[in-house]
């Protein structure tokens, strides 16, 4: 019996060595779903639908498109979104917990009469680790615009510290480079990518070389999340969100890239380095 006892005892004591390690894979599901402007209840259900897929599949995390509730340059968002801790953010949160699963999602936030472009991380208890209000608005494509927020997010989680962008957040350099300083594990970015239709599917393309430029000049994974379904209001009217969401390592490769337009839940198991 001696040598179990000490074979069980080496066990015990590497699991309680190793439990204290940081995780050096994160299993993230790409949350690429149909979005229907305006639809809240039923883009709450692709979510739902979503995440409990991602669950099935044992992911860490779900990462969705941005504005996913009401859709992006929505003007009804301005009377429909809620405040953050607010309705949606709420219920989203019970979301998590329910599937255990971290949430990171793009949706609108409304404080008092300025309308933010926010994503949240949500981790699998429940609770709101961060709020990122996208800064590179694009204020021409809806009247009246988004209100801009400043500079980057970045939170530390028990995988270690997560980044949040939403797209055109990531076309400037200089958000690239402060995230780049917050040395996160990895980088999560909710996107609208959306061009005319016969622009698909070579408009992934552009997209992918977004996201690569990103984990590039930051040093990091990256997971872009794009949508599937149509823009229906503004100077966008009729273009197309073709998917193609893609996670992309620190050297520029190719980890996954989903559907194009088309729904998928892409799992993928993304290997995390420390940072110095």
């Amino acid at each position: 019996m001696k040598p179990f006892i000490a074979y069980l005892s080496f066990i015990l004591i590497f699991g309680n060595l190793n439990s204290g390690m940081a995780q050096t894979t994160l299993r993230v599901a790409i949350g690429q779903i149909f979005c229907l402007d305006g639809d809240r209840e039923g883009n709450f259900h692709r979510i739902e639908q979503a995440t409990r897929e991602a669950a099935d599949q044992h992911a860490d995390l779900i990462c969705f498109p941005e504005m996913a509730l009401l859709g992006w340059v929505n003007p009804d968002a301005h009377q429909r979104s809620y405040s953050i801790p607010g309705k949606d953010s709420e219920r989203l949160a019970a979301l998590a917990k329910k599937y255990q699963i971290f949430i990171c999602i793009g949706l609108g936030e409304k404080v008092r009469d300025k309308l933010y472009d926010a994503a949240i991380l949500i981790s699998d208890e429940g609770k709101i680790l961060a709020k990122h209000r996208k800064n590179n608005i694009l204020s021409e494509l809806m009247d009246p615009p988004y209100a801009p927020g400043e500079g980057v997010t970045a939170v530390e989680t028990r995988f270690g510290k997560i980044g949040l962008l939403i797209c055109a957040d990531s076309f400037l350099d200089e958000n690239l480079v402060a995230m780049r300083d917050e040395q996160p594990v990895i980088v999560l970015i909710p996107y609208g990518w959306a061009a005319e239709e016969d622009a698909w599917p070579e408009h992934g393309k552009e997209l992918h070389k977004t996201i690569q430029n990103a984990a590039a000049r930051i040093g990091c994974p990256v997971v872009g999340t794009d949508l599937i379904g149509a823009i229906s209001h503004g100077p966008w009217f009729g273009q197309v969100y073709g998917g193609q969401s893609a996670v992309i390592d620190q050297d520029g490769n190719k980890l996954a890239s989903a559907a194009d337009r088309d729904r998928e839940i892409l799992i993928v198991d993304i290997p995390l380095r420390a940072r110095k």
